[in-house]
């Protein structure tokens, strides 16, 4: 099952591993009431060895399926990759579980021979969790990646009103989340348009957006510009690090962003929206995008916003 750039041209390559969400009989219990045994819907995770010319990069855990876009977003992130030229191919290998089947678990990816190799400070030799992606970093400098695109001059601009609806409609595309209630994801919005351009969902925040990132480079759309993503959890540092890498002039959460995360936004020339749960929000960062006026948080308004940990 091998990706390239001539095969998406003709349409989304066929061949990527997309499992569905595992069931199992768990005892359902409720105070007052006798407990029941039901099958339950569970968000599937597995890992996922990630090798560059034959060399292991990196293993993280992810949701099956989307695997090509996971790949490729996460050499972005890194600064290996930026256009979709760069990236020849794409296939996965033996990668059998204890019974013997392939699980499809590992991908390795082949670079256009202008493009080096990545260098072993980007190599993580260590195992990736689903919920952080930059356990292992050996300090902020070494996630401070440079893009290859400057989002300041990206003059998109939004309404609030606009904005505030985006959730809603993060919620009702959420097609795996719908039956496992235990998925992230992320989301990428045409600003001028208002159009879903592509959403993925994966049981790690930094995978989801990988997985756009991913789609966006190959489909030849990197810088994204005149864009707003929206991710389900909090905004991190190492989100605000994605969406800058890939050219994202907007970065929305549903929840609350970390002082680094406000603090590399600023940094780079990105709007950073946290709390975005109609009918307000809380602009971290370069406010000038979004139209409505918005009232800079103060200790006083912000103490009152509700906390979700996730």
């Amino acid at each position: 099952m091998t990706w390239s750039p001539a095969a998406s041209e003709r349409g989304r390559e066929g061949g990527e591993v997309s499992r569905s969400s595992p069931q199992r009989r768990v005892t359902r219990v409720s105070v007052g009431a006798p407990s029941v045994s039901v099958r339950d819907t569970l968000a599937g995770e597995e890992p996922l060895e990630i090798r560059v010319r034959g060399r292991s990069l990196a293993v993280t855990m992810r949701t099956p399926g989307d695997d090509f876009d996971l790949a490729a977003g996460f050499l972005v992130s890194e600064g290996v990759v930026s256009r979709k030229e760069h990236l020849t191919t794409m296939r996965y290998c033996a990668g059998a579980g204890s019974d013997g089947v392939n699980r499809y678990n590992v991908l390795d990816l082949a670079l256009s021979a202008d493009v080096a190799s990545p260098e072993d400070s980007v190599a993580r030799a260590f195992f990736t969790t689903s919920s952080c992606g930059l356990c292992g970093k050996a300090s902020i400098d070494a996630v401070r990646t440079r893009s290859t695109f400057d989002v300041r001059n990206d003059q998109v601009e939004v309404s609030a009103e606009f904005l505030v609806g985006l959730p809603e409609r993060l919620r009702e595309a959420q097609a795996i989340f719908a039956t496992t209630g235990g998925l992230h994801a992320a989301a990428l919005f045409d600003a001028s348009t208002g159009d879903l351009l592509v959403l993925r969902e994966d049981v790690g925040r930094h995978n989801a957006v990988d997985k756009v990132v991913g789609w966006a480079l190959r489909e030849g759309r990197l810088p994204l510009r005149g864009v707003v993503l929206l991710v389900s959890g909090r905004a991190s540092f190492e989100l605000v690090q994605k969406a800058a890498m890939a050219g994202v002039p907007m970065l929305c959460a549903v929840s609350a962003p970390s002082s680094l995360a406000a603090d590399l936004a600023d940094e780079v020339g990105l709007t950073l929206v946290g709390f975005l749960r109609r009918p307000s929000f809380v602009v971290y960062s370069h406010a000038h995008r979004v139209t409505t006026p918005v009232t800079t948080p103060s200790t006083s308004a912000s103490a009152p916003l509700e906390t979700h940990h996730d």
